[in-house]
């Protein structure tokens, strides 16, 4: 049985940092592969993870599409046949799977930018099949979402047992962490467990912040605190999973992805 963990919050609170230390702690101390994916445009969990990235399945989609306009306008069969006469479902499903980003313990697909002009719903049906169909072969998935959580309104994935709200230790953030915490009932995917997680705390949190945390309608795992290595690391570019084991970071992940999978 494949486990998902899906991260979402506000943009710059730190999720790509949490899902990178997250696959770290996973990699180390849980059996079986994992599968990263970066469902947020920007696509840099890459750089935490320290792999490399040429494509992303924005672009694959991008290029098949513009195949099959070019197929249309040269009198190709109906409704935009690939060259070749190939099948869409196949290209897609060994585009991705070409694309693959791969590490010793975990592999990479970013999900890139985000649609152009015109309708994607059957590229969209497609690509969510190609993509559960390679999730069932990991153990675990870990999913680095957008702050609208968009790949997951879509079905990028069909069921989620761990949704994580990441905030900084401010109002705004965990103003923000209430409304997905909201957004989650609306979405058509069934998700087991959600759980709030505060990032960057300097010290104690203040005692405004831990009672409005306590309003929000989602339980708080944990916290992590801010940490100068961290920063460093981000500077000089090194990957954040080369972050040492008895950092106050990773020592906080261990903590939180201890108590979430028991």
């Amino acid at each position: 049985m494949t486990t998902t963990i899906a991260l979402a919050g506000k943009g710059g609170v730190g999720k790509t940092t949490v899902a990178g230390m997250i696959i770290k702690y996973l990699a180390q101390n849980q059996t079986g592969s994992i599968l990263a994916i970066d469902a947020d445009p920007s696509s840099n969990l890459n750089m935490v993870l320290g792999l490399d990235l040429e494509w992303t399945v924005g672009d694959i989609r991008e290029d098949m599409l513009e195949q099959v306009k070019s197929s249309l306008a040269q009198g190709g069969a109906a409704m935009g046949a690939l060259p070749g006469g190939v099948n869409k479902r196949d290209y897609l499903d060994y585009q991705i799977r070409s694309s693959l980003s791969e590490g010793s313990r975990f592999d990479l697909i970013a999900m890139g930018r985000s649609e152009g002009a015109g309708c994607y719903c059957a590229v969209n049906h497609n690509l969510r099949e190609v993509i559960d169909g390679m999730s069932r072969h990991y153990a675990y998935v870990v999913i680095d979402n957008e702050a609208g959580m968009e790949h997951l309104s879509r079905r990028t994935t069909r069921d989620v047992q761990h949704l994580l709200i990441v905030s900084d230790p401010t109002r705004r953030g965990l103003v923000a962490a209430q409304r997905i915490a909201d957004m989650r009932k609306e979405l058509d995917i069934n998700i087991e467990n959600t759980h709030l997680i505060i990032n960057r705390l300097n010290g104690e949190m203040p005692p405004e912040l831990k009672t409005f945390a306590e309003k929000i309608d989602v339980p708080l795992l944990g916290t992590i605190p801010a940490d100068d290595e961290l920063s460093e690391f981000e500077f000089s570019g090194r990957p954040l999973v080369e972050l040492g084991d008895d950092t106050p970071v990773y020592r906080s992940i261990e903590q939180i992805m201890r108590q979430m999978l028991g």
